[in-house]
């Protein structure tokens, strides 16, 4: 059995760009909250937004960032403590009436590691969190390392929530704007996964798209020219091989400019658009032509706990691979990891495990 330490250390971000070793004393644990052990936290292009971008947190520095989490019980519900567990990026209160709709996913009174008030990040060696809402994962790992499995949940489970949202199912039409990115290339798997007939995969560089026609996309269009040209690739591969150009349904997870642009470019009569990035921009676009296309454009945010051991069972079964997408690193060089990240062109997503 771990040994539950006297205080929680962190990397903290004390202000934007800047971050600071701390200790934490450990909170006196109320009913219905567990002690986890970390043993990865994933670096996730909101953390990246929150430190250098100026994206606003709930709770403010210094703050642990951090909300991707894998780790092991080792304090609080006796049923709980030993297991291995995910923790949801955003864990609900179950009690409001949009937790109540079914939506708790974007509940105001969400817990949301690294975010939100009273709940420190993931780029710790502890965290105290809700446990009713926690996802078990099996003693039988499939050979894969419990650091890994932080990738569930925010980068695997949130691309499952939009293609929930959005109703992929079998001989569906789909489109995945950011197959290159840490979310894309998932969202190309689970939409493959879910019986799409086509998962057309987009982006800028030529080797990720190369590498997404391995990992669910059926076929690629490179990014980085002119909108209406990508849109004309799109029509004449929908000629070629007999498919209609509307009612396809487009996940855009770049959350930049230009990947809103091609998405919006894209969408036509009947079809859906699910915004799955973030980014600080805006984005010009004729709403006329959503009542003119009898169209949809929704944001999916974060993932419904209900959904994280559907997708658990999803990556042991090995119909969404992980490990070929994850490196670790020592949280230790959390500094750096975070300036790649910002600076883009990772092919991998970085797990820092703690080393304090």
């Amino acid at each position: 059995m771990a040994k539950i330490p006297k205080k929680i250390e962190t990397w903290q971000m004390v202000e934007p760009g800047k971050l600071a070793r701390a200790s934490i004393d450990i909170p006196e644990l109320k009913e219905g909250e567990v002690l986890v052990e970390i043993a990865g936290c994933g670096v996730c292009h909101t953390d990246v937004g929150f430190f250098y971008d100026g994206v606003p947190t709930v709770n403010k520095p210094p703050l642990t960032l951090g909300h991707e989490i894998s780790g092991t019980v080792i304090a609080g519900d006796s049923a709980l403590v030993g297991k291995d567990v995910v923790i949801p990026a955003v864990m609900p209160c179950n009690n409001c009436p949009i937790c109540a709709e079914g939506r708790g996913n974007r509940c105001l009174a969400q817990k949301m590691p690294g975010n939100s008030t009273g709940i420190f990040g993931g780029f710790a060696s502890h965290i105290v969190v809700p446990s009713h809402d926690l996802c078990q994962i099996p003693e039988d790992k499939q050979g894969i390392p419990l650091s890994h499995f932080a990738v569930v949940a925010d980068a695997v489970t949130s691309p499952y929530q939009a293609a929930m949202k959005a109703g992929v199912k079998p001989g569906d039409l789909t489109i995945v704007i950011g197959v290159t990115g840490g979310l894309g290339i998932y969202a190309t798997q689970i939409c493959s996964a879910l019986g799409a007939k086509e998962v057309i995969g987009i982006a800028r560089n030529p080797e990720k798209l190369k590498r997404a026609l391995d990992f669910g996309a059926t076929h690629t269009i490179q990014s980085g020219g002119d909108v209406r040209a990508i849109r004309d690739e799109f029509r004449n591969y929908c000629k070629e091989k007999g498919l209609p150009n509307y009612g396809w349904k487009i996940f855009e997870w770049t959350g930049v400019a230009a990947g809103q642009e091609i998405a919006l470019e894209l969408l036509s009569f009947v079809g859906k658009l699910i915004i799955g990035g973030f980014g600080m921009q805006k984005t010009e676009y004729q709403l006329s032509r959503l009542m003119a296309f009898d169209a949809d454009i929704m944001g999916s945010w974060g993932c419904l706990p209900q959904y994280y051991p559907q997708v658990l069972n999803m990556v042991l079964e090995g119909k969404i691979q992980i490990e070929p997408f994850i490196e670790t690193r020592p949280m230790s060089t959390i500094q750096e990891a975070f300036e790649e990240a910002h600076k883009g062109g990772l092919t991998q997503r970085i797990v820092l495990i703690p080393d304090f």
